[in-house]
């Protein structure tokens, strides 16, 4: 007579029993009803409020409190999050004990953008972005001739001013002109930067912040009326 191998099945009776009790715990844990939705904000900026995406919430899926946790659909949340034009990005995710967490990236505005009766900021990724109730950002105003210069152009310039310290501090305004140049102001001092077009973003203000580490130990530099970047291996200057 062959005999039953008992260690075979216990081993079996061990993984049915895993089995049934991993499909019972996720039943369980997809039954769970969905708790108030907790908003957390990653970046310190304060272009919406936690209230402002709850009411998003409530209106698209009612608070999702209510719900069985399966019934919830994560990507459609955070993508109806991501719709609103200050958030960049969303992640949505639901946490052991039923809560609906939903962590929001809000847009960085690099520029505040005033063209007609338009007035508008763009964002670190190029596009406009709206003005927000809640807080206005200190960037430098875009004013001009803006349909004149290359979009693509303008926003790698500003990103390279919001990325830099120093300029991001001190750099007020551009100034778009007919041709498509750029005439910008500066905090601290009456002259103005021609800069034309934006093109060598790197090596002209490099040159910019190596005039000034020398133009600052001479008092002249008050009465200086211009400082020409264009040309790429001296900066030219007028006075008053």
């Amino acid at each position: 007579m062959k005999r039953f191998n008992w260690n075979n099945i216990r081993l079996v009776l061990m993984l049915c029993t895993l089995v049934f009790l991993y499909a019972f715990a996720t039943r369980r844990n997809d039954a769970r009803m969905v708790k108030k939705p907790v908003v957390e904000f990653i970046s310190k900026d304060s272009f919406i409020t936690k209230e402002m995406v709850n009411k998003l919430l409530i209106q698209n899926f009612w608070g999702a409190a209510g719900v069985e946790k399966v019934e919830v659909d994560l990507h459609k949340v955070e993508k109806t999050i991501a719709k609103n034009p200050m958030v960049g990005q969303a992640e949505v995710y639901t946490t052991v004990d039923g809560k609906l967490v939903a962590k929001v990236t809000q847009k960085k505005p690099v520029a505040r953008v005033f063209e007609g009766t338009q007035s508008y900021y763009l964002d670190y990724e190029g596009n406009k972005m709206p003005l927000s109730e809640k807080q206005t950002a200190r960037v430098p105003l875009v004013t001009g001739e803006v349909q004149k210069i290359d979009g693509k152009r303008l926003g790698r310039l500003l990103d390279f001013i919001y990325d830099d310290d120093f300029l991001k501090k001190n750099i007020t305004g551009l100034s778009i002109q007919q041709n498509g140049s750029v005439i910008m102001s500066t905090r601290g001092y009456d002259y103005d930067i021609y800069f034309g077009s934006p093109y060598n973003v790197e090596a002209k203000f490099k040159n910019y912040k190596a005039f000034l580490q020398d133009a600052v130990k001479d008092t002249l530099i008050k009465n200086y009326k211009t400082v020409n970047l264009v040309f790429l291996h001296q900066v030219v200057c007028t006075k008053k």
